[in-house]
């Protein structure tokens, strides 16, 4: 468990970037700092493994003191990522991933088979292995720098704004694999970011830091979401928080309808179908996009896609991108199962906060 108690810190002739900052971080989650720009949210980062020391206060990590081990050995035992990742330009990919172990003592055989072992764990190819960092794209320099923080197997991981740099479908695909990684390892993790779309898809618990750096709520992301501690949290979430909300309400009323599906080079499931929209999919049954009879035969591109289980928010958000205002449904292999329609959906919605309420 990482602890705050009374944490403040003082820059000489302004106020304070933290100020008397308490809370307690359990052990084996995701911890998501979010704020504005000015409110402390990286200094107080900072301040667990000391490259920025507390004015007052004491952080404690599994009951010890930060301030009783050396800086050094402290940021060496905790894992660490920054926004631009941080590589080392001159060293390769497996040398890069290999400086915390090699800093620690471990031989460099070693310490290379350890990064060898990270590239596959956070979804890098081999053949990457010996190439320098400015061969490599944003995101997998993001990667890179997530087994450099693992290599030596920290317990806690320390993240500031990560994914900031890259663009929003290499962002996405970093969270989830930040949340299939976390799944895998149970590390505690300190996460910093001003995006609260972020903070709730990521964060066991959400700590929103207003300017002045005081806390103004630390709580579940669903908690957030549903009841504001304040007027500046509920503006900080902003005013589609209604929606994001949707994305805690399981989707389990939803229902799959039956769609006529064209495959793609071949014939349709239903080739007596002469009107409306039907569904195109390759011969695994994978939805390609939408076509309609009646048009030049090109393929419409489909909206976003639903998998059975997840929220209503993501039912809703699969109905509404998709042309045919029905969200196409497929299973863990991308297999279509069916459609979901938006009116239903909604339906679903409206029973749900209505049942809010009447638990008020």
């Amino acid at each position: 468990m990482i602890e705050f108690q009374s944490v403040t810190k003082q820059y000489q002739g302004g106020q304070p970037a933290v100020d008397n900052l308490s809370m307690s971080i359990s052990n084996g989650s995701i911890t998501v700092f979010v704020g504005p720009s000015g409110c402390g949210k990286t200094t107080s980062l900072r301040m667990i493994n000391r490259m920025v020391e507390p004015t007052s206060g004491v952080i404690t990590v599994n009951g010890k003191d930060v301030t009783s081990v050396p800086a050094a050995e402290l940021r060496r035992s905790m894992g660490y990522v920054m926004q631009s990742a941080g590589l080392l330009p001159h060293r390769t990919v497996l040398d890069n991933i290999a400086t915390v172990p090699r800093l620690n003592g471990v031989s460099k055989a070693d310490a290379r088979r350890r990064a060898e072992e990270l590239l596959d764990v956070v979804g890098l190819a081999g053949s990457l292995a010996k190439r320098y960092p400015s061969q490599l794209s944003g995101g997998q320099q993001q990667r890179v720098g997530v087994a450099r923080a693992l290599a030596a197997d920290p317990p806690v991981l320390l993240m500031d704004e990560p994914f900031s740099a890259v663009d929003p479908v290499v962002r996405d695909e970093l969270q989830q694999e930040l949340l299939r990684l976390q799944k895998d390892l149970a590390k505690t993790i300190v996460f910093v970011t001003h995006d609260i779309d972020e903070a709730t898809v990521l964060g066991d618990k959400v700590a929103v830091f207003a300017v002045g750096g005081k806390l103004a709520q630390y709580a579940t992301p669903e908690e957030i979401l549903r009841a504001p501690a304040n007027d500046f949290v509920a503006s900080f979430v902003g005013r589609d928080r209604g929606f994001r909300h949707l994305g805690f309400t399981a989707s389990d009323g939803v229902t799959l309808h039956p769609v006529p599906t064209i495959i793609r080079g071949g014939t349709g499931s239903d080739p007596d179908a002469t009107s409306g929209w039907q569904l195109v999919v390759d011969e695994g049954m994978r939805p390609l996009g939408w076509s309609t009879p009646g048009t030049d035969g090109g393929l419409i591109p489909g909206g976003s896609l639903f998998r059975p289980g997840e929220s209503l928010r993501r039912a809703l958000d699969a109905a509404l991108s998709s042309p045919s205002g029905l969200g196409v449904a497929v299973d863990a292999e991308g297999r279509v199962q069916g459609v979901i329609r938006g009116g239903e959906v909604l339906a679903l919605i409206e029973e749900a906060r209505q049942l809010r309420q009447a638990a008020l």
